[in-house]
């Protein structure tokens, strides 16, 4: 039995033959090793360990189904049913709201299916931010390091509003930091 977060009405967004559901445990493993995989554009200092991850699922993740405000809803993201990606809307400030969108894939899917997982993921996420919860904006923070994925928010209606010049210690220098938003048009 899946669980449910007690913020959302609806707790399967579909579009075709993708979905995002609340996250689920089964998933948990993937996650990590994608986490792992691809950490260097992540906000995640070392590898995670299946000790760290099994306590995060059981003391952080677990407790967001509960909340009436959770700072993160978290989703597995499906291809046919099956874990292809995870992420959802982190930093969530409920009294502006606004929150930012965190989404990493199957590792392996990277190279030929990056553009068309991101548009269907930032499509699913964006019906949880606007149509579900009423939030006035969503943003995104990528280190930059990838400038192809701008691209892909430019052409699902983001707009960059930001660039930290030299705002993450990566690699032995410092580098820039991307701030594209959204705003909700309904």
């Amino acid at each position: 039995m899946s669980k449910e977060y007690k913020v959302l009405t609806t707790q399967v967004f579909a579009h075709g033959e993708y979905s995002i559901v609340p996250i689920r445990d089964q998933d948990r493993y993937d996650i990590m090793q994608w986490r792992n995989e691809q950490i260097y554009h992540l906000r995640q200092a070392e590898p995670l360990t299946k000790e760290r991850q099994d306590a995060y699922f059981d003391n952080v993740i677990s407790s967001l189904f509960e909340q009436e405000k959770p700072h993160q809803i978290l989703f597995s993201f499906l291809k046919k049913g099956e874990c292809i990606g995870y992420g959802g809307l982190v930093h969530i400030n409920w009294q502006d709201k606004h929150a930012e969108i965190s989404f990493i894939m199957n590792t392996e899917l990277e190279e030929n299916f990056f553009v068309s997982n991101w548009k269907m993921f930032l499509t699913l996420i964006e019906s949880v931010a606007f149509r579900e919860l009423n939030l006035n904006k969503i943003v995104t923070y990528a280190f930059d390091l990838r400038p192809q994925i701008y691209t892909i928010f430019e052409q699902c209606g983001f707009k960059e509003e930001a660039r930290l010049k030299e705002h993450v210690f990566y690699n032995g220098h410092f580098i820039n930091v991307v701030i594209h938003g959204k705003l909700n048009k309904n």
